[in-house]
């Protein structure tokens, strides 16, 4: 603990009896905390501030692994070769609609779980077991399994839907082919989404539903009007997770289609630039604009649920 003192001309250092001991306590340990995850931090930043670093410095130069002495600087040239490409903007399009159609889906369904294994009342360890299985498969694995799924020569899903084509290739158009992917994220991360919200039920008071129930409340008013407002900082920390994960997209993409029939996002764009064409200069301008989307969806995403954490923290 430390003590703070008051000095004045000619007397000697006391010890300052006005500062609260409880202020005191504070400050000691805040500052204990500071000195224990210092170390984490100079880590952090040198496993991840060091390659942002590196990417944006690269990022302004004409740079690529096959001519090597050829590196020039350009500035913000890279920026807006980018910027201005068509491809661009499209390959973002698609990024988008993995982005918002996937987590749209897995809100509902992870609620739909996570209500399932906050009330069932018998074998819960079988059920909860058996719904986050798929969590627990590694995306690889997940997206070859469903690209055998939806294959036309021996997947099971054209037999599975009625009216469809048993020769209906699923990988030879666009939109086809992004819902296969979409399928395969979906049963992927779901458990992950429906982890989260299961977290959150449980800050729920009981003591709240049943009040509203004795007020007359019915199941669809106390789910609008008690259960979801309470579990609005949960539903924000699943969204928040789950739209950044999902923005950057690259396994399912990567096993199933390989960015074939314009199903390409901007993390496959990125990896085509810089591994598969040796572009350091571009794709890492790409990487520093993929990096910065994503905070700038970090930022909407915590602006429109307007959830203060720290409060939420301490309520519960």
């Amino acid at each position: 603990m430390t003590t703070s003192y008051v000095a004045t001309a000619g007397e000697k250092a006391r010890p300052d009896t006005t500062t609260p001991p409880d202020n005191q306590r504070a400050r000691a340990e805040n500052s204990l905390g500071r000195k224990l995850v210092a170390p984490a931090i100079v880590v952090m930043l040198i496993v991840t501030a060091f390659p942002m670093l590196r990417a944006l410095y690269l990022s302004l130069y004409n740079y690529s692994l096959t001519a090597p002495e050829d590196k020039e600087f350009v500035g913000l040239s890279n920026y807006l070769t980018a910027l201005t490409d068509p491809l661009f903007w499209k390959v973002t399009g698609i990024t988008v609609l993995y982005m918002v159609v996937t987590v749209a889906v897995e809100l509902v369904i992870g609620f739909i779980f996570a209500m399932v294994m906050h009330r069932v009342i018998f074998a819960r360890g079988v059920i909860r077991t058996s719904i986050l299985i798929p969590y627990g498969i590694i995306t690889v694995v997940s997206g070859f399994a469903w690209q055998f799924a939806f294959s036309y020569q021996n997947g099971f899903v054209n037999s599975w839907i009625p009216g469809l084509d048993a020769t209906f290739n699923w990988f030879g158009e666009t939109t086809p082919a992004v819902i296969a992917i979409m399928v395969s994220e979906i049963w992927k991360t779901t458990p992950f989404m429906s982890l989260l919200l299961l977290a959150g039920l449980a800050q729920v008071s009981e003591d709240m539903i049943e009040a509203a129930k004795v007020d007359g409340a019915t199941w669809w008013q106390r789910l609008w009007k008690v259960i979801l407002p309470n579990m609005r900082a949960a539903i924000m920390v699943a969204v928040l997770f789950r739209a950044l994960d999902a923005y950057r997209i690259f396994d399912n993409i990567f096993v199933m289609t390989a960015g074939a029939v314009n199903t390409e996002s901007i993390s496959f764009l990125t990896y085509r630039q810089t591994i598969e064409q040796f572009q350091l200069g571009i794709g890492s301008a790409l990487s520093v604009l993929l990096f910065l989307s994503v905070l700038l969806i970090a930022f909407l995403i915590v602006k429109l649920f307007r959830v203060d954490l720290a409060a939420a923290r301490q309520e519960g």
